[in-house]
């Protein structure tokens, strides 16, 4: 069985939902994950933020317009009268819960629970589509088997347990449907596994059922050697191990979740990197295979501060980096970058909420400098069984970039650097006019 994930806009307007119908509707076994139509996660942000602030009029205006949206969206998808009856009640009904919260005090578990009906709305349309279309399919909750534990991870043992319980209760189907992005927490409570957590759905599901493949479906073919939105002629990479995949998804390649990786990963399951706009471009394959000998892509990273702690206690101690990494643990503060010297060490985060907080314990230890507006620019490839010159390459093409830091022998896959946020156009675009050869493999 295969899992097909389809993003938000994939199943964006009434005609992009007619579109997936064609691409899953083949009479091969698999599950389709879902998001919610393009925008709508975002609408229920704002919504959910003028709750917290009681602006309870305001919320009213957006979740109206929000729900006229789909209004139009139900009229040009169903070509029958009952079932667009059917899927405005259903509409209404959702819209109607929404609401409700405008009548009472609003807290993060009702803000949860307002985020996952974009994923209950889109999935139930669509079933909707290929019911009134005659596709035979079933509409799966995913909050009957998708859960978190109390660390806020995926409790695979539960996840495993419960969908083949689901599965099992319609035998001889092919086609399900459900929601990526929504779970349930270890309280019970609707979750999510926050944004852009539907690629993390596919692949837990795909690990628990252990399918055969598991494709993601964007609106671009596969992931690219540098990022298309300001660097011209970049093309899509045709392969790409896990780790490289992982590697560019964490240091800024939007395409894929970053924790989307890692379950297909111990699975060895591929993952197929495909368009929807064009069904027929040949994407990105991930899987367990790698080409050593050339560098793959470019990623960046934004958002980024450096902070840097000066300290003479630090010359032949021992346990104080230790120290140094209990001040981030106890503020739940993951590092990204990390060089060291004999009386300093420099780190990354991408995390301010607790930076003052982490400043001020820092101080305990030394000086201590902070920099905002960084940028991580991670070139991935197979450094190890690279040839000697590749890295001479790299900072050959940034000569005129003032580097922040460099971290290289920390994974085989990637050399991160650190620039500030104003170098990063110029930066990509210098790595894609130099270290690039384009070869016919990606053509």
């Amino acid at each position: 069985m295969k899992i097909l994930k389809f993003g938000g806009t994939s199943v964006g307007s009434a005609e992009r939902m007619k579109a997936v119908m064609g691409l899953i509707n083949d009479g091969e076994p698999k599950i389709v994950v879902l998001s919610a139509m393009s925008g709508t996660t975002n609408n229920l942000v704002q919504i959910a933020e003028q709750l917290h602030q009681n602006n309870n009029e305001d919320a009213i205006a957006l979740i109206e317009a929000l729900y006229e949206k789909y209004k139009q969206v139900v009229d040009s998808l169903y070509a029958t009268d009952s079932k667009k009856k059917q899927a405005l009640e259903l509409i209404a009904t959702h819209f109607e819960y929404i609401k409700a919260f405008t009548q009472d005090l609003f807290t993060v578990h009702e803000e949860r629970a307002i985020l996952a009906q974009g994923e209950l709305l889109s999935t139930a349309l669509f079933q909707f589509f290929l019911e009134e279309q005659g596709v035979e399919s079933v509409l799966l909750s995913a909050l009957n088997f998708m859960k978190i534990d109390e660390n806020e991870e995926p409790d695979a043992d539960y996840i495993a347990k419960n969908i083949k319980t689901e599965l099992e209760k319609f035998p001889g189907i092919q086609l399900f449907i459900t929601q990526g992005y929504i779970c349930r927490n270890a309280f019970g409570e609707i979750d999510n596994l926050k944004r852009g957590g539907s690629d993390y759905s596919a692949s837990l599901i795909g690990a628990a059922i252990e399918a055969s493949e598991i494709q993601i479906w964007t609106d671009i073919d596969g992931m690219h050697n540098n990022d298309p939105r300001v660097v011209k002629n970049t093309y899509p990479i045709a392969e790409l191990s896990f780790d490289e995949a992982a590697e560019l998804a964490y240091f800024g390649a939007k395409i894929l979740h970053p924790s989307s990786v890692l379950p297909a990963k111990q699975k060895n399951i591929p993952v197929k990197l495909l368009n929807t706009m064009q069904p027929e471009a040949k994407g990105t394959t991930i899987s367990a295979r790698t080409e050593g000998g050339s560098i793959k892509a470019v990623a960046a990273k934004d958002d980024i501060i450096a902070i840097k702690i000066k300290s003479g206690r630090m010359l032949l101690a021992y346990g104080f980096l230790r120290s140094v990494f209990e001040v981030f643990e106890r503020y739940k503060t993951p590092i990204d970058m990390i060089t060291t010297s004999e009386v300093a060490v420099s780190l990354t985060i991408d995390n301010p909420k607790y930076l003052n907080e982490i400043v001020a314990e820092l101080m305990e230890f030394g000086q201590v400098d902070v920099d905002q507006q960084q940028t991580i620019v991670c070139v991935v490839g197979d450094f190890i069984s690279q040839r000697s010159g590749t890295s001479l390459k790299i900072f050959q093409a940034l000569q005129d970039i003032p580097l922040r830091m460099i971290s290289y022998g920390g994974s085989r896959n990637n050399i991160s650097l650190l620039i500030n946020t104003t170098d990063k156009v110029q930066a990509l675009t210098l790595l894609n006019e130099n270290i690039f050869e384009r070869s016919t493999a990606n053509a």
